[in-house]
């Protein structure tokens, strides 16, 4: 039988991960609206991104014998100000990594769980340090020149 614990949260994870993607897909619209179309580019494959794994974590709970959930989400966070949005990525990856630390202590013995979310961690690494290069970027070249670069 599958450790309770390390499934619970693999429960978590897969409603956290549909969250996410849900956010990502309605914020890559608004910047979509808004011409920013690379912006809109890079939450949609984020989007996506966020759906495969949670799959994979569907898939996961399914040949562990666990029955899955469609578990209530928490509203997701979503606004016009690119800024805005950035920094909101950079402090909820920041969160979510201490977070996923946790939980991955938890599968450390089911090597096809970790695998899973090993990859939730990458990602969400990358898309932190992606984020606050953005930032970075923007403090260098002002807010107008990047703008114009994400259309």
């Amino acid at each position: 039988m599958a450790n309770k614990k390390m499934t619970e949260s693999l429960q978590t994870v897969l409603t956290e991960l549909l969250r996410q993607a849900d956010e990502q897909l309605i914020q890559s619209r608004i910047f979509a609206g808004m011409g920013y179309g690379r912006l809109a580019d890079k939450y949609a494959e984020c989007a996506e991104a966020e759906r495969g794994l949670a799959v994979k974590c569907i898939d996961r709970l399914l040949a562990l014998g666990c029955d899955v959930k469609l578990e209530a989400k928490q509203n997701g966070f979503v606004c016009s100000d690119p800024v805005k949005w950035l920094k909101h990525e950079v402090e909820v990856s920041e969160a979510r990594l201490v977070w996923l630390k946790k939980v991955m202590e938890a599968a450390c013995a089911d090597y096809t769980t970790y695998e899973i979310l090993k990859a939730y961690y990458l990602g969400e690494e990358k898309d932190m340090y992606w984020a606050k290069w953005q930032l970075d970027v923007i403090e260098c070249i002002g807010l107008e020149n990047w703008l114009i670069r994400q259309m």
